[in-house]
């Protein structure tokens, strides 16, 4: 133990035996990394993974798929396609979310907005976009701000101009994976990396605490010998 400290120094063939006796089944594992690849989207790699581990997925395979079109669909600026996706997968998903809905007709007020179309922008924001509006506050002020793009030469020096970004569009792409997923009784953030999220919270309390072998870099999980102070 350093002099003059308090902390346990615990070293890395202690810890490493630690780890060993700590039992995680190949199960778990799996289901974790199954988890992900469905999430994410990943149906190739789902497929193949669910044959090489025997592993089944929670959900079918082919709703990946059509979740995928509406989330590249957004991605790609052609809202209107997204919005008829989502209604041909279950058109409870926009009827009982609001907020959704606003955000995709939202999106493509900014698509025509994007492509220079500002008399069939303007229309379209009175008659599709205010009436919601006067409804919720909040919409009304995301409204302004979208149609403010209109009102500057260039846009990318406005203060609204981040609305052209394509950051902007995986954000409402987004928004529409997250509900699908939870219409379909499925996690809408993958749980590894909330696990991964946890790791470091709890590397954190413990360096309160004691010296031991970290793992600094989450992708190759090496356990970092303990420096002692």
């Amino acid at each position: 133990m350093a002099q003059g400290s308090s902390k346990k120094v615990i070293t890395k063939e202690e810890w490493e035996k630690r780890l060993n006796d700590v039992k995680i089944r190949k199960e778990d594992m799996n289901k974790l990394v199954m988890n992900f690849l469905v999430t994410e989207g990943y149906v190739d790699a789902a497929e193949k993974f669910r044959m090489e581990s025997g592993t089944e997925p929670d959900i079918d395979l082919t709703t990946i798929t059509d979740r995928m079109a509406v989330k590249k669909a957004v991605q790609c600026g052609n809202v209107e396609d997204a919005i008829e996706k989502v209604n041909d997968l279950n058109p409870e998903i926009l009827d009982t979310n609001p907020q959704l809905f606003f955000h995709l007709q939202q999106q493509r007020l900014i698509e025509l907005i994007r492509n220079g179309k500002v008399e069939e922008a303007l229309e379209f924001a009175q008659e599709e976009l205010a009436p919601r509006g006067e409804e919720n506050q909040s919409f009304l002020e995301e409204l302004e701000r979208t149609v403010a793009l209109l009102a500057f030469e260039d846009v990318s020096n406005c203060p609204v101009g981040d609305l052209l970004d394509m950051s902007q569009r995986l954000k409402t792409a987004s928004e529409v994976n997250a509900a699908i997923l939870t219409s379909q009784s499925h996690e809408k953030d993958p749980k590894l990396p909330s696990l991964l999220k946890m790791l470091v919270w709890a590397q954190n309390q413990l360096d309160e605490k004691a010296v031991y072998p970290r793992i600094n870099d989450l992708s190759t999980a090496k356990l970092e010998d303990p420096s002692i102070s």
